[in-house]
């Protein structure tokens, strides 16, 4: 059996084009994590990688075109953040990029076929989030787009072989058995 170097929750894993897992942030019963690893499912083994630059969990990372991974928003205990990073796989380093408008935690990351990644719902603060925004990876900022009509976390998005999102379940003081589309055309 092989270990991570940290036990963690609340953290991301993503599928890089090299064939290894990028595992980041989450928290590990004491502490919030900065750090990441990589998982070689050709050795079976972890090793540490770069480590963020903010310490986070209930994040969202997603693969972008470039092959860089786009890690955003989360927690840092009570704190939430607004800001976001990008994992350089070649390099192993984060770096800084654009943050979110809206800090949220517990929401989606879905990547579209224009190559921007649709970031929806989540909570904060002011309590579950109907917002969504765009991440450009050209330009390396987020911007708005249309609102879910239901506030949610903890939901599903799921890119759709038409480039539609579905958006589904979730929670906003109830659990939630509604589902929404998002059109990346109309926005």
């Amino acid at each position: 059996t092989c270990l991570m170097s940290a036990a963690r929750y609340c953290h991301t894993a993503t599928l890089l084009p090299n064939g290894k897992v990028l595992v980041a942030g989450g928290w590990n019963g004491s502490a919030y994590l900065s750090s990441a690893e990589l998982y070689d499912p050709t050795t079976g083994i972890f090793s540490a990688t770069g480590s963020m630059s903010t310490a986070r969990h209930q994040h969202a990372a997603i693969l972008l075109p470039n092959g860089k991974v786009l890690v955003a928003g989360g927690r840092d205990g009570g704190e939430l953040l607004s800001s976001a990073e990008l994992y350089d796989p070649t390099a192993g380093t984060f770096s800084t990029t654009g943050s979110i408008i809206t800090a949220r935690a517990t929401y989606t990351a879905t990547l579209l076929p224009n190559g921007k990644a649709l970031v929806a719902g989540g909570w904060n603060s002011s309590g579950n989030l109907s917002s969504a925004e765009l991440y450009d990876p050209v330009s390396g900022i987020f911007s708005t787009t249309g609102s879910m009509s239901a506030a949610r976390c903890f939901h599903s998005a799921t890119l759709l072989p038409n480039g539609k999102v579905l958006v589904a379940g979730g929670h906003n003081g109830a659990d939630l058995s509604s589902a929404e589309l998002y059109n990346p055309a109309s926005g």
